[in-house]
Formats: C-alpha cells, structure tokens, sequence
C-alpha cells in the first residue's frame, strides 16, 4: 500500500496517507483501449456529421422518364442521364438541372462523416482495472520523464502522486498560482501552466488557428469545487482514463478528500 505526503499550501509535508490506488500493474494496452473508447463516445455529446437529407431534398428522382419517344424523356436529345429536376417545360421542351448525385451544384456529399448509431461499452472491472494502471502511471517519475521531454534529465525532488491540503481550493487566483509555484517547484510550474500558441501548418486556414498545452489536473472530491484558467480542475466523478494519461502520464494533483472518493469509487473505501 502506497503511502502519500500531504502536502501544505507552502509545499510542506504535514501528514502522511496511505493509499492502495497508486499500486497497480501498469497496463498501456488497456489504458490506450479505454481512452480512445472514451474519445468516441465524446462525439456522441457534439454530434459531427450533416443533415442526413441534405442535397437529396429534391424531386429530381423519377422526375424525367428513361423510355423513348414518350412525353418527358430525356433520350434522343443529347442529354446525360443524370437525375434531373424541371426548372421549366413548355410543351415537349423541357429545362432541367442535374441534382441530387455528389458531382453535381447543391448534391449530395459523397462520403459525409457518419453519425456514431451508439455507444460504445467497456466493462466494469475492465474500467476499474484501467483507471489503476492509469493511476499507477501518473505517480511514476519514470512514465513522467517519458511524457514530457524538459523533465528527461532533470533531477525530480518532488514525492509522486502529489496530494495537497484542502486549504489550498479557498485561495484566490493570484494566491493560488503563487503558491502552486512553491509546491511544484520552478520544472513542474512550467508544465502545469497552460500555454496557448499558434499552430503550425495549414490547421490556421481551417478554423484551429490555436493550440493549447495539456497543463496540470487537479483532482477535486465531489463535495469541494474549484473553477480556474490555466490548469483544468476535475471532480472524481467527472474524472475519465483520458484525462489521466491520453498521449502519456500527465501531471495530476489530488486533494486528500479526492483520495478518499476515488477509493470509494473503485471499491477500495467503506461504504
């Protein structure tokens, strides 16, 4: 059972936990499976795809008959056997324009992205098994070092998984920060602050001008709330395996009380 330093909104130790969380087996296999599923069902939340009707909101179909010599058919007169819709007819003389097909002005698209039909599903003790090798993750220097390049021959003082005192959620922003640089220490405030910038490449002409660094998770318990700009902030019911190590082990920070809900959550804790 691992045990855990608490830490002082001045970056002191003043008690120690311990915590069973932080032991398990280290499963990159699984933690990947999982987060791209949860990736997936995000896209459910803000659906991507087009009106599933549009370009074909037309009578083109059925509208010019295919057999010769008839009223309203389109052979003998030089014409591509597209469907057509009738702008106009003045006795056999017809005016038509080519619709609904993808190569033609206001058809279809020919391969729209596609509506996800459902949710996808892991199981219960697959999730549990993943959320503990994604713990196990983030509290390894090692898998630190490997995520984040500007640590990989820095010499780490800091104890992980960092744990801090509730006391530290009451501060205002600016007294926040200043004493998340005491706790951190100058490599980790580096990273944890979020850092906007412009991307490279033809991403700019598309409506994604900017990119925006990972930063620090602080993990809150479901009771305490927090709100800030420059680190994201989560509750343990709110807290997903992507969250914790999509793309690496990231930086994370707990609240004691977080500690105690996420035992519960993972069956760990009393009733």
């Amino acid at each position: 059972m691992a045990k855990l330093q608490v830490l002082s909104i001045e970056g002191k130790k003043i008690k120690e936990i311990s915590s069973p969380i932080f032991d398990g087996v280290i499963r990159k296999d699984l933690v990947q499976k999982i987060s791209e599923v949860e990736k997936l069902n995000e896209r459910l939340e803000h659906l991507y795809a087009p009106f599933y009707l549009s370009g074909m909101q037309t009578s083109a179909s059925g509208n010019v008959k295919h057999n010769r010599h008839v009223w309203k058919s389109d052979r003998g007169k030089g014409l591509s056997r597209y469907p057509k819709k009738r702008m106009s007819d003045k006795g056999e003389r017809f005016v038509w324009a080519a619709a609904a097909i993808p190569g033609v002005r206001g058809g279809r698209r020919a391969h729209p992205p596609k509506l996800l039909k459902r949710e996808l599903k892991i199981n219960k003790k697959e999730k549990i098994l993943g959320m503990l090798s994604s713990l196990a993750m983030i509290a390894s220097i090692d898998e630190l070092k490997e995520r984040y390049f500007t640590l990989k021959d820095a010499k780490i003082n800091i104890k992980l998984p960092i744990v801090v005192e509730a006391k530290l959620l009451d501060l205002k922003s600016k007294e926040f920060f200043a004493y998340l640089k005491t706790i951190l220490g100058e490599q980790f405030y580096k990273i944890a602050i979020q850092k906007k910038f412009v991307r490279a490449g033809k991403g700019k002409m598309r409506d994604r001008k900017y990119k925006k660094s990972t930063g620090l998770l602080i993990v809150i318990a479901n009771s305490q709330n927090k709100k800030l700009n420059g680190v994201d902030v989560k509750k343990v019911n709110e807290l997903k395996i992507k969250d914790l190590v999509s793309n690496g082990a990231r930086l994370v920070m707990f609240t004691e009380e977080a500690i105690k809900d996420l035992e519960k959550n993972l069956g760990f804790g009393g009733k």
